[in-house]
């Protein structure tokens, strides 16, 4: 679970990859709309009818429920209207320590959907909000925000000088030995573009933590290179803030909009 482990996660997200750019024409005005790899996703949809996936590979250190965690992550994104976004999230297998046992299976996965009712520019913000519904649980331990099997995310983004700036409130709904309690999180992200391919993320967010009766917060840095429009690659890695946070993350995945629209005329 060390850090050869992660090397070849890395290689193997790659040969993922290298196909997909294959099939990349030599040009298109169709742009990825990044919700990886921050915590924060923006208020802002993919374009209008173009399937979006977000993969990548966490490794995960000392949690409150495991020692290490090696997981795979993917998100799929697709826009059916201007202000309507379907969106599909799961976690298809993850490796975990815990009490000396390794364990493996798969995370969790959702349905969701998010909407848009005002569209901004430039510094008029953009306002959304998203619900999401669990449909499998995982057998998996959970990272520290945990697993909720409902969730409602009120989204801003909008951009200011240069930098552009993703603000989350989320609810959810946990559940635990039968018993159900609410959780809240709020996450702000802040982004600069180093040039005109590499973007720096930076992120602060928190959450509650209702059957410990604590609170989980993290600082996340995050790089991105966008060697085509629709092709964006990142790397980076969080440190938890609190005793009940988990204490080290690192990250490495890709954003990739695929470049043929499903129906209609580009």
């Amino acid at each position: 679970m060390g850090i050869a482990k992660f090397i070849s996660s890395s290689i193997l997200c790659s040969l993922f990859v290298l196909p997909l750019y294959g099939q990349q024409p030599a040009s298109t005005g169709v742009e990825a709309n990044p919700g990886r790899p921050t915590v924060s996703t923006p208020a802002t949809l993919t374009p209008v009818g173009y399937l979006q996936f977000e993969s990548g590979v966490l490794v995960a250190t000392h949690s409150t429920e495991f020692s290490s965690q090696l997981s795979i992550n993917e998100v799929v994104k697709l826009a059916v209207a201007p202000r309507l976004q379907f969106i599909i999230s799961s976690e298809p297998v993850a490796r975990s320590r815990a009490g000396g046992l390794n364990g493996i299976g798969a995370g969790g996965g959702a349905l969701g959907l998010q909407g848009v009712f005002l569209t901004g520019k430039g510094a008029r913000p953009t306002l959304a909000a998203s619900y999401f519904h669990e449909v499998y649980a995982g057998n998996v331990p959970d990272l520290d925000l945990g697993g909720p099997n409902q969730s409602v995310v009120f989204l801003a983004s909008t951009d200011v000088h240069g930098f552009h700036f993703d603000i989350n409130f989320l609810a959810n709904e946990m559940t635990q030995g039968g018993v159900r309690r609410a959780q809240f999180g709020q996450t702000l992200s802040i982004a600069h573009p180093l040039s005109k391919r590499f973007n720096l993320s930076a992120e602060l967010w928190g959450f509650t933590q209702p059957f410990i009766n604590g609170r989980c917060a993290g600082s996340l840095w995050a790089i991105g290179y966008a060697p085509r429009r629709n092709l964006v690659l990142d790397a980076g890695f969080n440190r938890g803030l609190t005793s009940t946070s988990t204490r080290w993350e690192a990250f490495v995945g890709f954003t990739y909009l695929f470049p043929h629209r499903l129906w209609g005329k580009a």
